[in-house]
């Protein structure tokens, strides 16, 4: 399992750096990862969101990323243009460590799906 563990995290720095070299900024961590893929979810574009809707946006990312496992399945758009997304099955009960990981898996595999950024070691 440690193997596991690095492997994960080296290809997590790697996607870090990739993003800074695209966005121009380096996301420091997780939660700054998720937000930006909740922007990007939300497709209009870079703008002041309220502490509601970054909160907002990162759940929209959490569900984007776990519908890859079928844990969400999108249900559709507001009147605003937001993504709503309805739970297909329970999420296992998982400590803080293993829910990260589960994340950082899903995040991975979202930039090689949505963006085919290839992240190798």
């Amino acid at each position: 399992m440690y193997k596991k563990d690095l492997e994960l995290q080296r290809k997590w720095v790697k996607l870090l750096t990739q993003l800074g070299e695209t966005i121009g900024k380096r996301p420091k961590d997780l939660n700054s990862t998720l937000f930006l893929i909740g922007v990007q979810e939300l497709g209009k574009g870079k703008q002041n969101f309220s502490k509601e809707e970054k909160q907002d946006l990162m759940h929209i990312a959490i569900c984007k990323v776990l519908s890859y496992s079928g844990y969400y399945e999108l249900e559709g758009l507001d009147k605003e243009g937001w993504p709503h997304w309805v739970a297909m099955n329970k999420l296992p009960r998982f400590d803080l460590l293993d829910q990260e990981k589960l994340l950082k898996m899903h995040v991975l595999e979202y930039f090689e799906k949505e963006y085919d950024l290839k992240i190798t070691l």
